[in-house]
């Protein structure tokens, strides 16, 4: 691949600091998304009575202020990144477009953070 071709490639992004890798990758995805950070707290998995359903908790203490606890809907992805940044750092950041405190649950664009 030429190196033309490589500048052309909408996957890539070609700047140098991380606050231009955020607005590159919020811009990417649309105007309405923003970056939001926040601290791995507490980890947990639990099953229903008799062990039907079983289920994963995560909480996350934000940045921009509030606490969230998700009890269950996580998929194995977000578990995946959860569990790293509980055992690192704990840091995290998502993308979200959603209003109010609903980005506190968005786990569609998530991070760890070093």
């Amino acid at each position: 691949m030429s190196q033309q071709k490589a500048m052309d490639d909408p996957s890539r992004i070609g700047r140098a600091d991380a606050d231009s890798l955020e607005k590159a990758q919020a811009e990417r995805e649309g105007v309405d998304f923003s970056w939001h950070f926040g601290r791995v707290t507490r980890l947990g998995c639990y099953a229903l009575e008799g062990g039907v359903q079983n289920g994963r908790s995560v909480t996350v203490l934000w940045e921009e202020g509030g606490l969230s606890c998700q009890q269950g809907s996580i998929n194995d992805e977000q578990w995946e990144i959860f569990r790293l940044a509980f055992m690192t750092t704990g840091m995290i950041t998502v993308l979200s477009d959603e209003s109010g405190e609903g980005w506190m649950y968005d786990y569609r664009f998530l991070e760890v953070v070093r």
